[in-house]
């Protein structure tokens, strides 16, 4: 008899780290069945599904879908509901929304990969009624009456949930704070083979990363704006573009969007990248440190797990003030392109495979 996978994730919209761990996932699983929320990939980015066409959910037919498929969040949970797994002895969800509520039965086992518990229902509710211009009035009673909805939701589906595999140690906590149950950590994988180490740097620093308030790369801007013999290259486009472009000094060079090639060859050459987001994990400062190049990082979430006292440093305030003590401090330290190169192995997608594997035959 047939040993039958299901593999649950969100949304399929673009390639990026989500989906990297659900390629990769697939490479263990490989006769796993795949199921989503909708489907919008391109055609130039589906190689990872491995040609499997995913079963979705009614919201792919919805007016507009397309574009505007995060606006149908309210129906989300009703929508991962109707996907039938009922058949399957093993489902693995890969989530960062809904798909960790996927229905299943006591003789089945339900691995949950959370990249993180529904940020804007959580810890982040008020970050995002504010960014979102829904502090007061009829929008923002209606707004914060279905994240209340969501949050009485996301905490019951957590008991249908046999075993939780947070993406780091920062998540697990959150795991712990949400849901109240433990969760073991295994990173996400770094296609860290693509991202080759170099030992020749050049006078520069860089930053790349989609060009949004959370991320924080106006500060690191206004941080080098004040250090003008100090080069900062950016990478990356976004809605603040524009403004960051504005206030930019001559140090600083706007590259905007880059092919992956670019950035490589950027990030292999530059003395060190630059990191002010507190992200779940992020995947960006292990690419640099793949590339032998040392990162500077705010000091909270992901980046303190995958950064060491030989790889960077670390900045306690998402300050300019901050990001400037930490750049002069650092010209003082000496990050070898080995040590970076090495730490960033931990990560590879073989130990990412194999960690995966160990907890879930933990539970077959």
């Amino acid at each position: 008899m047939s040993f039958k996978v299901a593999l649950v994730c969100d949304w399929l919209v673009t390639y990026a780290g989500a989906e990297r761990v659900i390629g990769e996932i697939l490479k263990i699983y490989p006769q796993a069945d795949v199921f989503a929320v909708v489907d919008f990939l391109p055609e130039k980015d589906r190689a990872f599904l491995q040609g499997k066409i995913p079963k979705k959910t009614f919201i792919q037919n919805m007016p507009g879908a397309r574009k505007h498929y995060r606006s149908y969040l309210p129906l989300m949970p009703l929508a991962i509901e109707q996907l039938d797994v009922s058949g399957y002895d093993l489902i693995i969800s890969s989530s960062h929304a809904v798909a960790k509520g996927v229905i299943t039965g006591p003789n089945q086992v339900h691995i949950a990969y959370v990249h993180s518990p529904i940020r804007y229902a959580w810890d982040l509710t008020h970050q995002y009624l504010r960014e979102a211009g829904l502090t007061h009035g009829l929008k923002s009673w209606l707004a914060r009456l279905i994240l209340h909805y969501i949050r009485i939701w996301d905490t019951r589906t957590a008991n249908g949930v046999d075993g939780f595999i947070a993406n780091s140690k920062f998540i697990a906590r959150r795991i712990k704070k949400v849901y109240g149950r433990e969760a073991e950590v295994v990173y996400p994988p770094v296609d860290i083979e693509n991202f080759t180490c170099c030992e020749e740097k050049q006078d520069y620093y860089l930053t790349a990363s989609r060009l949004v308030p959370y991320k924080r790369v106006k500060l690191i801007v206004e941080a080098f704006n004040e250090m003008p013999d100090k080069k900062l290259v950016v990478i990356g486009d976004g809605p603040e573009y524009e403004n960051i472009k504005a206030i930019a000094k001559n140090n600083i060079e706007l590259m905007g969007y880059q092919p992956t090639e670019v950035l490589k060859e950027k990030m292999q050459h530059a003395k060190a990248f630059v990191f002010a987001a507190e992200e779940d994990f992020g995947i960006t400062p292990v690419e640099a440190q793949a590339c032998g190049t040392p990162v500077i990082a705010y000091g909270s979430g992901g980046a303190t797990e995958t950064i060491t006292d030989e790889t960077g440093m670390f900045f306690s305030e998402q300050t300019k003030e901050a990001i400037k003590k930490a750049v002069k401090e650092f010209e003082h330290r000496n990050c070898t392109p080995a040590k970076c190169r090495e730490n960033a192995e931990r990560f590879s997608p073989e130990v990412f495979r194999q960690s995966l594997k160990d907890f879930v035959d933990k539970w077959r």
